[in-house]
């Protein structure tokens, strides 16, 4: 009897944190898109430090975050995306993880501080929380 509350409590955690995520995701993109046409502007200052090609790639980058943050927020909403998005971006946390390490291991980003090493904490912990509170496999229905 007390599986069902649990079981129920650990979907609502999962859903929860896809439609966090999600919105993170997409409000990080937004601005990092929307930089590209800032600095295309005529007589527009750059908002990031670079040339256009910094900008192409960030707008890159923003797009992405967008379409992942939106994958994210949907699969909040519809149980059959919400385990296959979240062991998606459980990876891509975990590998965003890796690279903050490297990174700080490197030493090339110093002017970062020791910023590395708590970004890639966070990265691991909410690519752990998508692992563990993933919803088990439900059957699949057979055509007949």
């Amino acid at each position: 009897m007390a599986a069902a509350p649990i079981a129920s409590f650990l979907m609502i955690a999962y859903r929860t944190l896809c439609a966090v995520v999600g919105v993170a995701l997409t409000a990080l993109g937004l601005p990092l898109f929307a930089s590209f046409f800032a600095y295309q502007r005529p007589g527009g200052e750059a908002p990031l430090l670079g040339g256009p090609h910094v900008h192409y790639f960030a707008a890159t980058a923003g797009g992405a975050l967008v379409g992942w943050g939106g994958a994210l927020a949907a699969g909040a909403w519809r149980n059959e995306l919400s385990r296959s998005l979240g062991t998606a971006s459980a990876f891509a946390l975990a590998l965003l993880a890796v690279m903050r390490i490297l990174a700080w291991f490197n030493g090339d980003y110093y002017t970062a501080g020791n910023l590395q090493r708590p970004l890639a904490a966070f990265f691991l912990i909410a690519a752990l929380g998508f692992v563990w509170l993933r919803p088990p496999r439900t059957a699949r229905k057979v055509a007949t």
